[in-house]
């Protein structure tokens, strides 16, 4: 039994592993993003202008932190739910794997982000993986999901004031 856990489980996180650095959607104008060199050194480094464009720089990222974390999370529970239809004994390693895997891709697409969306989505995947390790415990297991809806209000919040 345990020997079987620890390969689903390793399967498992490889897959989010492997899958949280896949980009789906393609470039809709097929060009780079990177910033070339001669627009980077357009401006002297320490300028205000530097300033506000780094700081342009990381609202976008949030912004965008933020519609991909709030996506992520609407597409874990689709898959959890499809996961608990599969019910006991076995369905609580697929529940468990699945909010491990929605545990990474959250924690993915917070890189860059601003610091109170990166502490929020690290607080929701900490719960993340609490909770795929108490259904990780158990086949009947029903744990309480108050402090990751609380994470999620605070990463309402981060987004909004982003």
């Amino acid at each position: 039994m345990n020997r079987t856990r620890l390969v689903l489980m390793s399967v498992a996180a490889t897959a989010a592993i492997a899958m949280s650095g896949c980009d789906p959607q393609p470039d809709s104008d097929g060009t780079a993003t990177s910033s070339s060199p001669a627009a980077s050194s357009a401006a002297p480094t320490g300028s205000p202008s530097t300033a506000a464009a780094s700081t342009a720089a990381i609202d976008a990222a949030t912004v965008k932190a933020c519609a991909d974390i709030k996506k992520d999370i609407k597409d874990n529970a689709t898959k959890i739910a499809k996961a608990e239809k599969i019910g006991p004994p076995a369905g609580h390693f697929a529940v468990s794997a699945q909010w491990a895997a929605g545990s990474v891709a959250i924690l993915a697409h917070s890189i860059g982000a601003g610091e109170a969306v990166t502490a929020a989505s690290e607080k929701i995947q900490n719960e993340m993986m609490g909770l795929s390790d108490a259904y990780n415990k158990s086949a009947d297991a029903k744990p309480s999901k108050k402090a990751l809806d609380a994470a999620l209000k605070e990463l309402d919040t981060a987004c909004l004031a982003a």
